[in-house]
């Protein structure tokens, strides 16, 4: 177990987080999902690699809680408090302001974003999953890069313009 979770924690967090859009939240919700992984272990038959089997069941107990208490804590402000200072590395500044943009996007917008875009799920699947219309799954997901591409335009070619972090 130990083995497992060493090798799948950081991407079981990092699909969670984006889902659920905290990182205390996405920390529970890990830990939940963990729990359970190792309760249904024996029913992983093998059909697929047992990291896709517990990404999937990662991301059905990420959108279980948030239908659970229906309203996500406010992550915006969430943002705007420094956690640590930023880490120099570009890597690490475009993928805090990229989370940043993601904590913004509406609950709808951001879990068919990261299901569709991050994850690699069809419209339909995402409505299957959701219970909307796929119709509904394709102009949330339509409307989520739109307002991703507002909300990174102030950002793109930052460094190249001659800001220095």
């Amino acid at each position: 177990m130990e083995a497992l979770y060493r090798e799948h924690s950081g991407r079981v967090y990092s699909v969670v987080r984006r889902i659920v859009g905290d990182d205390h939240l996405a920390e529970d919700v890990s830990q939940d999902a963990w729990v359970r992984a190792f309760q249904k272990l024996e029913s992983f038959r093998g059909d697929s690699a047992f990291g896709t089997w517990l990404h999937r069941l990662a991301v059905n107990v990420a959108l279980t809680r948030l239908r659970r208490h229906a309203r996500r804590p406010d992550v915006e402000l969430a943002a705007e408090r420094p956690n640590s200072p930023p880490e120099p590395d570009e890597l690490a500044l475009n993928q805090r302001v990229l989370g940043q943009a993601l904590d913004r996007l509406p609950d709808g917008y951001r879990r068919v974003l990261v299901m569709h875009d991050v994850e690699g799920m069809t419209h339909e699947e995402i409505a299957e999953r959701l219970g909307i219309a796929t119709g509904t799954s394709k102009s949330q997901l339509h409307k989520a890069r739109a307002r991703m591409r507002e909300y990174l335009a102030p950002n793109v070619g930052r460094n190249e313009a001659g800001n220095h972090a």
